[in-house]
């Protein structure tokens, strides 16, 4: 369960004792978490309080993940939990449109789809009414957030216009809705003042931001922007903090934003998903490139911007990957150099166009080419890393504790990267931007001092 000692969500002092509490179950990607994050704003914005355990909360909200079988598998976990535990659940997200919420689970509440923020507040309302409270309307409004409170995840838009095989966003979160770039900056200014140091930019498909609503413009501090990937990083990068980028699809027109990393504007880190480098897999995902464009991109981009740190994912054994496929994947790793690499074992998903595709790839293959993968990744990954022995970067605290601290470099998103640890260092607080001189690396992480 969401926890309000380890978030930003800490009940205030001044908040009604006699108000129910509701607990808070996020499942899912960071664009989930920034949904429950909404919900809990205006949850909180009623009076409720957020509950850290199934026992002091009146009622359980669960905010599913459908993505994958074994997301769903979570999820309907989680929900026979706080069934078991608390009794009184509502659930919402992803899987909020599966009717086999309702089959296997008759005495949930209320089933809500994702980003129906309002319906599951009714529900709630519904489930442990809450005594009305005159002065609501004068609390100023600040997002709550599950993240520590320096960084956060700035949600562009919803859903996804891409057709790609393998997946079911579409079907679960609708096509590409983009929020007005006014609305953005509104948003991101207000992390910032709020102790935000840095912006983790998210949706389905960053490098089709705005494209459903023809870029429209917008203004923020009295400039005129249009709602695209430039004039966005462009204004970002005005905050004075850190800006990471995720999500983004190796387009032609991401190069423009490449030169703003090597300005400063925005942090040298991209998250781009390739998912594989074989041009016949990538054909039957419907995914757009093949290894060697890809590879050109990636080398206009370190030639814009040396320092680059490039992340990607993969998916290992989608139907009809032939061993001649794999091999094309692992040359490209080992010729590409990424930074950042993750991994998924192709799961084959009720509703993607891929489930019913022929040629599907036993287990047990393909669980020996993600080992294979991984094995080549980590070999590439501590050639990369042994080379930052001796040099000095920046580095975002997570976290300190009696035995040290540790955070992250700019080449590090959390949860899903390495980290920097500082053992011993006890002096510096969360939320610290500091110098560290690298003495120590491994496949992921690294060991320092502050300089």
């Amino acid at each position: 369960m969401v926890s309000p000692e380890n978030s930003e969500l800490k009940n205030s002092d001044n908040m009604d004792l006699d108000n129910p509490s509701i607990g808070f179950v996020s499942l899912g990607c960071p664009k989930a978490m920034v949904d429950s994050e909404r919900i809990i704003t205006l949850l909180r914005a009623d009076g409720y309080k957020i509950g850290s355990t199934y026992d002091d909360s009146d009622a359980i909200i669960v905010n599913t993940c459908g993505f994958l079988n074994s997301a769903k598998a979570d999820s309907l976990s989680a929900i026979d939990e706080a069934l078991f535990e608390n009794g009184r659940v509502i659930v919402t997200g992803c899987m909020g449109n599966d009717p086999i919420i309702k089959e296997h689970f008759p005495k949930v509440l209320s089933v809500t789809g994702p980003q129906q923020y309002d319906d599951v507040v009714r529900a709630v309302r519904k489930a442990a009414p809450i005594t009305g409270n005159k002065f609501r309307d004068l609390i100023p409004y600040e997002r709550s957030r599950i993240t520590p409170k320096h960084y956060a995840y700035l949600k562009i838009s919803e859903g996804c216009n891409n057709k790609c095989t393998f997946c079911i966003i579409p079907d679960l979160r609708g096509s590409l809705d983009s929020i007005n770039i006014t609305n953005v900056m509104k948003d991101a200014e207000s992390l910032v003042n709020s102790g935000v140091k840095e912006l983790i930019i998210i949706s389905q498909d960053t490098s089709a931001y705005g494209l459903d609503i023809n870029y429209k413009e917008g203004t923020w501090r009295n400039e005129t922007y249009k709602s695209n990937l430039f004039d966005l990083t462009q204004a970002l990068s005005k905050l004075g903090v850190w800006v990471r980028m995720q999500y983004v699809y190796p387009y032609p027109h991401v190069d423009k934003i490449i030169q703003n990393m090597a300005d400063g504007g925005i942090l040298p880190y991209i998250d781009v998903p390739f998912q594989h480098a074989s041009p016949s897999v990538l054909k039957r995902m419907k995914r757009p490139a093949n290894q060697h464009k890809l590879m050109e991109r990636i080398k206009s981009w370190r030639k814009i911007c040396p320092n680059i740190t490039i992340r990607s994912s993969f998916i290992v054994g989608f139907p009809g990957e032939t061993e001649e496929d794999f091999e094309i994947l692992i040359n490209f790793l080992k010729e590409a150099k990424l930074g950042r690499v993750g991994a998924f074992k192709y799961e084959n998903v009720d509703g993607a166009q891929a489930f019913e595709f022929e040629n599907q790839i036993p287990q047990n293959i393909i669980d020996e080419r993600y080992e294979r993968l991984m094995e080549t990744q980590q070999e590439i990954s501590f050639e990369i890393m042994n080379a930052k022995i001796g040099e000095t970067y920046d580095v975002i605290i997570d976290e300190v504790d009696e035995d040290g601290a540790f955070g992250r470099s700019m080449a590090d998103a959390p949860e899903i990267d390495g980290c920097v640890f500082l053992n011993g260092d006890t002096e510096v607080k969360v939320g610290d931007i500091v110098s560290v001189k690298i003495k120590h690396t491994d496949e992921y992480d690294m060991w320092g001092i502050r300089e």
